[in-house]
């Protein structure tokens, strides 16, 4: 199979099946849970991703919007447009999906108006851009990402004064996590957080942490905003209980000497990060 129907694939994969280290975490939250209502909402939870990744059907009615990181390892040569393909692969991933067709017509100002109103073809949901790096392997990967619009409303970025003590950075956004998750709706939530220089790098570092981290092995911070939510007794559904988030998501970058970090913060709903990742040996374009 072509890079293009791979990338296909992926799109697919991400926006209708649920991770293994995903469906630990609701099997986790399951045993944990001690509001029948709440318990109720897990199992249905549940159920609706068997039944998606079953038929092939999306895991939301908001399909979400594609973002694609590209991993670029050791002595990688790119055949010609590639990325070419790669956009090629996800529209036509968003038409077999279908994903909900969210694309506004029109140019510039048109398109902030909406006064052209929507494009009915799925496909037009193709992302403007990528996210290129370098990593320490041979090959490439291509992670997908598909991004609900509700997390998107709930996310925030902002500067954050830490007085070189990371305590007073996390309790800032455990404080904010708290305020803006109850307005989320869909939870249990998945909190992600990038830590950066500058906006642009704390909002990439967000993305590396959908696509990087594992529900299945987190670190003690992780751990610790994800209990500390979890005391707020917000809930699943915002009905009340034991879990309100499954795990916690925590990439941090390099940091400059100052007075503060710029932090991108992100509530993901309850079949957040919808994510599949797509590997390519070396010798993938010689076979």
């Amino acid at each position: 199979m072509n890079v293009v129907g791979m990338v296909k694939n992926t799109v697919i994969e991400a926006s209708t099946s649920f991770r293994d280290d995903q469906l630990g975490a609701y099997h986790r939250a399951l045993e944990k849970e001690e509001n029948p209502n709440a318990r109720w909402v897990l199992e249905i939870m549940l159920e609706n991703a068997l039944l998606a990744e079953k038929n092939k059907v999306p895991l939301c009615d908001d399909t979400g919007v594609p973002h694609v990181l590209v991993e670029i390892g050791h002595d990688t040569l790119l055949p010609p447009n590639f990325l070419g393909q790669i956009k090629e692969g996800i529209r036509q991933g968003l038409l077999k999906l279908p994903g909900r067709p969210m694309a506004v017509r029109g140019e510039g100002i048109e398109r902030i108006e909406q006064r052209k109103g929507l494009d009915n073809n799925p496909g037009k949901l193709v992302p403007p851009g990528f996210l290129v790096d370098t990593a320490d392997f041979e090959g490439l990967k291509i992670h997908v990402l598909m991004l609900g619009g509700g997390p998107e409303i709930r996310a925030l970025t902002r500067s954050v004064f830490h007085k070189r003590d990371h305590r007073k950075l996390f309790k800032e956004v455990v404080t904010w996590m708290r305020s803006e998750i109850p307005k989320l709706g869909c939870t249990p939530t998945v909190p992600a957080v990038g830590i950066g220089r500058t906006h642009f790098e704390a909002s990439s570092l967000m993305l590396k942490a959908m696509a990087h981290r594992s529900l299945d092995q987190q670190s003690e911070l992780e751990i610790e905003i994800t209990e500390s939510l979890n005391k707020s007794g917000i809930g699943s559904l915002g009905l009340g209980g034991t879990v309100t988030a499954l795990g916690s998501l925590v990439q941090i970058g390099p940091q400059r000497a100052s007075g503060v970090r710029i932090v991108c913060m992100r509530p993901c709903c309850s079949v957040e990060p919808r994510r599949s990742s797509l590997y390519l040996p070396p010798n993938f374009w010689s076979e």
